[in-house]
């Protein structure tokens, strides 16, 4: 202390700050790296790697393919041609003489615009109202919670097909929301039990102290946290869309517009290709892309599980440090 009474800086107790500037650029390179990391650990899992290889080549079917393949029409070649791996038509025709492969890369785009959009719509309505209604709690959760539980008691399967019969969409996207207009809310529940937990930890008490608003600290405290259980729960919701939408196309109760793997089915069991040992490939070719796909959307979700699970992201990750 100085003669004149005055304190210098230097003896006060956490009186030296820190000027560094850290630029928004830097703050996302390093957000980058953590997804990169996350991403990295996911791959080293067999099961995430054919999961995502699965899922890559549909989208590449769904994109280049449509233009690559030339559009199915009628007399692509002979009725009911059988598969000609080294012909024309590799996996047949149908009763129209419809070349499958074109129906089944023209049926893609539409079939990933619905799984696209029911899993948003089912992810986001389900992290919306789970992570609000976990970090309120009181009132709004009773609320919250009252609602969820009445969409889980609703079977979700006459639900649809209501919905379906009174207003009918053509849209890929508005049928993949009407196919999981009620699948919110496991979701939603399982978010919530996470968020219980994650608002007593000390570093969303310490926003809570400084006057952070709650709607900062649920997005940037709170989300982060959940994004791996949000993604796997994405996953899943997409194949019960896949599910749903083929199902529904089958029974006829959504409208057809174009191509459609549920439609070809329907198509194919109305001609008799069930029981007939010669029309086989009709019903196999569209059923194992449905599985396919169901498939590795399975393997993607259980290859999550080193990065959802704590446990064992903590064991692989300090068996990579040694």
């Amino acid at each position: 202390m100085a003669d004149g009474g005055d304190v210098q800086s230097s003896d006060i107790p956490l009186g030296s700050v820190s000027v560094e500037d850290v630029s928004r650029w830097d703050r996302l390179a390093k957000q980058f790296r953590g997804y990169w990391e996350t991403f990295l650990l996911a791959w080293s899992d067999w099961r995430f790697k054919a999961g995502f290889l699965v899922l890559l080549g549909f989208v590449y079917a769904g994109t280049v393919g449509v233009y690559t393949t030339a559009p199915p029409t009628y007399q692509d070649g002979g009725k009911w041609d059988s598969p000609s791996y080294a012909g024309e038509n590799p996996l047949g025709t149908d009763q129209f003489g419809q070349d499958i492969l074109a129906v089944l890369i023209h049926a893609t785009p539409d079939m990933l615009l619905m799984l696209i959009g029911g899993a948003v719509f089912a992810t986001g309505i389900g992290a919306a109202v789970g992570i609000i209604s976990g970090y309120k709690g009181g009132r709004v959760d009773e609320i919250m919670m009252t609602l969820t539980d009445t969409a889980m008691m609703i079977p979700g399967l006459p639900l649809i097909i209501i919905v379906g019969a009174i207003w009918e969409p053509t849209s890929p996207i508005l049928v993949g929301i009407l196919v999981s207009i009620n699948a919110w809310a496991g979701t939603a529940r399982s978010l919530r039990s996470q968020v219980l937990t994650i608002r007593e930890e000390e570093y969303v008490e310490a926003s809570r102290i400084m006057g952070v608003s709650s709607g900062t600290i649920m997005r940037k405290d709170i989300t982060p946290q959940l994004l791996p259980l949000i993604l796997v729960n994405f996953v899943m919701s997409g194949r019960g869309v896949i599910f749903n939408s083929v199902a529904l196309y089958f029974l006829g109760v959504l409208p057809v517009e174009g191509v459609n793997w549920g439609v070809m089915l329907q198509k194919a069991y109305d001609a008799g290709a069930v029981t007939s040992s010669e029309l086989y490939y009709t019903v196999l070719w569209p059923l194992l892309t449905i599985v396919l796909l169901s498939w590795g959307l399975i393997m993607l979700s259980q290859g999550l599980d080193r990065v959802v699970n704590v446990r064992v992201r903590d064991r692989h990750e300090g068996g990579e440090s040694k």
